[in-house]
């Protein structure tokens, strides 16, 4: 016999931030808000982020599978310790991180990665293509909060450093001896992975 589910009783919570009543000294409370908010999309990211190379990992196949099944493990470890680092400074900031997955899926503006089982060119090419996303979030994150915290901006370009490392990794896969990328044009994940297929 099926246990019968219980009601909730629970009220759905929020995706606002809690906000302490400090933040790092030197920084007004305001401006310590303001960057802890603008690090909660980061925190959104990276989880995204780490999950989606982990789904890789595991639905990666074909010829070169070995090599990229590998050369995942690193990226899923640095990018989860990414999203510690930034939900550690979100607390130091007086602003409560939220790693949730429902507050992840209803504030995100990108859509889940859209490839299952495939070859290693065609996540490849789709990753590269969520690397472009993350990077270019990162940045302009860094660039509005670096006037506001430059010890919050240091740690996104940290970040973004080992980022484009690892997407040049991905695109030293899919490039030719030119440095012409297999999906180049690409717009969508799935159209990158049907461009670097063809290759």
């Amino acid at each position: 016999m099926a246990a019968k589910k219980k009601a909730s009783t629970a009220k759905r919570r929020s995706n606002a931030p809690e906000y302490s009543d400090f933040t790092v000294p030197g920084l007004d409370l305001a401006d310590g808000r303001k960057v802890g908010d603008l690090l909660q999309v980061r925190l959104h990211a990276l989880n995204d982020l780490q999950l989606t190379l982990k789904h890789i990992h595991w639905n990666v196949v074909g010829r070169d599978f070995i090599g990229v099944h590998e050369m995942l493990d690193p990226h899923i470890e640095v990018v989860r310790g990414y999203a510690d680092d930034v939900a550690e400074r979100m607390a130091a900031l007086g602003v409560s991180p939220n790693g949730l997955p429902g507050a992840l899926v209803e504030a995100r503006a990108w859509d889940d990665y859209a490839l299952d089982r495939g070859k290693t060119a065609e996540h490849l090419a789709a990753l590269d293509l969520v690397y472009d996303g993350v990077i270019a979030d990162h940045r302009a994150a860094m660039e509005s909060i670096g006037e506001l915290d430059p010890v919050t901006e240091d740690l996104l370009i940290g970040q973004i450093s080992e980022l484009e490392k690892f997407q040049w990794f991905v695109r030293a896969h899919l490039s030719d001896a030119e440095g012409e990328l297999a999906h180049d044009g690409a717009r969508t994940e799935k159209g990158a992975a049907s461009k670097a297929k063809k290759d």
